[in-house]
């Protein structure tokens, strides 16, 4: 039986890091594997910068509260490279695939692919594939990894359905140094004749994803055009051209998850034919379930460090616009409970910090910097960040870790109850989720 850690080890080693500005590589690896990806259930192909996995992880609790097998494939992962690839058990409900088959899996791709040149990505994406292609399903829920006209993911030629959630600056180095051109690559999953939900973007964002629709006649579904939702007496309204549903608030909490639970909501009424009923989607509202996206950490060594009363959350945001959905939650949070406000923030060295942490200006009474363990790209160093929070007018300090950054909040606050939020980066929310389960996470 192949070792999991090791192949995945190699399989970083041996193949290019760079991507590779066309599809062929990847399909002339499926071509050798049988072409997988001509054998799958339903696809829902999802691109865009910000609410791609809890869209997805919206859609998934829906479908599967409608009685449904669901494949799931997203990026990056947090703690283990499992959790990317979610094949539905005996008792349909789906889950992170077993070390055991995913060994298989990338074992048997390595030897088709013969040492070919290929990126990490694209060589576990062709797994995905082949997995999916080997197990019953209703309905794969795809998540592009970059991008979108040229991620290895965009070589399903026919989905049921695409979805662009907000598009926004970010990976500028890889996609592109404008919004135009980073909508240009997102858009490039929408396909001919194929029904596209679009979800709430800027004005220039529209623009771009309009014309890439005309171009290939794909019919659009657009946030606060055809369809709208918002919260009300603490309930979901959801308003489509054709129906009006009053829905219980979704459990992933924040203003912005009631614009990616109307896109999914979206999406599912799409997909009436698979018989994802209105109960269903109800349903799947609350039982959605979609790690460090405002996830409340109740349990473990670092909750065991805070003073009583006191409160700590983890998200994974760590772009501008993510930024500003994140302050927006924490200040719906401070109007229910007031709580003084500390961030713990470890960023990756290309992310633009000063867009990201410009958002919580007046809201944080603190904040600690930390370097992000094992990240498989420059991180910042903690000096360095909490030197851009300083120019901001934040109080900010570095820390060596997580475990000290909260001891040292902890010091601040022996007799009064805090509100910790760890942020930043997905890579950083991984490690706190391994610290929290007493396991290491695996690298990306």
């Amino acid at each position: 039986m192949p070792n999991l850690d090791a192949t995945l080890a190699r399989l970083k080693t041996l193949h290019p890091l760079l991507i590779d500005l066309s599809l062929n590589r990847i399909v002339g690896l499926l071509s050798k594997l049988g072409d997988p990806q001509l054998h799958l259930p339903p696809v829902v192909h999802i691109a865009g910068t910000n609410g791609k996995g809890s869209t997805a992880a919206f859609l998934k609790a829906m479908a599967e509260a409608a009685g449904k097998r669901v494949h799931v494939y997203t990026s990056p992962h947090l703690v283990r490279f499992n959790e990317r690839i979610s094949i539905p058990g005996s008792d349909g409900v789906s889950r992170p695939v077993s070390d055991q088959y995913l060994a298989l899996l990338l074992a048997r791709v390595e030897r088709a692919n013969a040492s070919a040149a290929m990126t990490f990505f694209e060589i576990t994406t062709a797994a995905a594939f082949l997995g999916f292609s080997e197990t019953p399903a209703d309905l794969v829920i795809l998540e592009t990894g970059l991008g979108g006209n040229f991620d290895a993911t965009n070589v399903i030629a026919r989905p049921a359905l695409t979805i662009l959630t907000p598009i926004s600056m970010d990976h500028a180095d890889k996609l592109g140094a404008t919004m135009s051109e980073i909508a240009t690559t997102k858009a490039g999953i929408l396909k001919h004749d194929t029904p596209a939900i679009i979800s709430e973007q800027a004005a220039d964002v529209h623009d771009v994803i309009r014309s890439r629709a005309r171009a290939v006649r794909a019919p659009m579904t657009v946030w606060g055009e055809d369809f709208h939702a918002f919260e009300q007496s603490g309930r979901l309204v959801f308003q489509s051209d054709n129906e009006m549903l009053d829905l219980p608030l979704p459990a992933l909490p924040g203003p912005h998850q009631i614009v990616n639970a109307a896109t999914a909501i979206a999406a599912a009424t799409a997909l009436r034919s698979l018989g994802i009923t209105d109960t269903a989607i109800a349903r799947g509202l609350t039982a959605v379930y979609w790690p460090a996206r405002m996830q409340r950490i109740t349990t473990g060594p670092l909750v065991a460090q805070l003073p009583a009363g006191s409160e700590l959350w983890l998200d994974g945001g760590h772009n501008p616009a993510g930024g500003e959905m994140l302050a927006a939650t924490v200040g719906v949070l401070e109007e229910r409970s007031s709580k003084p406000l500390y961030l713990i923030v470890g960023m990756m060295g290309q992310k633009d910090v000063q867009g990201f942490l410009s958002h919580f200006v007046g809201q944080v009474r603190a904040m600690k910097t930390v370097v992000i363990p094992g990240a498989h790209e420059r991180p910042f160093d903690a000096d360095g960040l909490a030197s851009i929070a300083r120019s901001l007018g934040f109080n900010a300090t570095p820390a060596l870790n997580v475990a000290q950054a909260i001891s040292e909040i902890s010091q601040l606050h022996q007799s009064e109850s805090a509100r910790i939020l760890i942020c930043g980066s997905l890579y950083l929310a991984g490690h706190v989720l391994a610290l929290t389960e007493g396991t290491s996470a695996q690298s990306n």
